[in-house]
């Protein structure tokens, strides 16, 4: 009758990763190659159908798009402001204003004939 200590030596732990890879290998081949049967299979999966709940978002799928497309153009305004305000030594509201921007165009463009 085989016993499940076969030596009565105590095991060691290994100390290389590769060893601990080996050992991980070879307990996987062993929980595969045991004697299950389709029952107990079924009733392994049954029981995790149960464990897992259906899960409910609080916080949609298109609600998160819109929520990071406002704080992109908020990043934007607050990086404009301070780009023409502080570094500019301009007003950082004027970043704001459409003639501020034609200015910038026309300066860009060159002049038009």
């Amino acid at each position: 009758m085989p016993t499940t200590n076969q030596s009565k030596e105590p095991k060691q732990t290994p100390t290389k990763r590769s060893e601990q890879k080996k050992l991980q290998k070879q307990e996987k081949k062993n929980a595969k190659n045991s004697t299950d049967t389709s029952e107990e299979k079924d009733q392994r999966k049954a029981a995790k159908q149960e464990k897992k709940k259906l899960r409910r978002r609080i916080f949609p799928i298109w609600l998160r798009i819109i929520v990071v497309l406002v704080l992109c153009a908020l990043a934007l305004i607050l990086g404009l402001m301070f780009g023409y305000g502080v570094l500019g030594d301009g007003n950082p509201t004027d970043a704001l204003e459409k003639d501020t921007w034609q200015h910038i165009l026309e300066i860009v463009r060159g002049p038009q004939e």
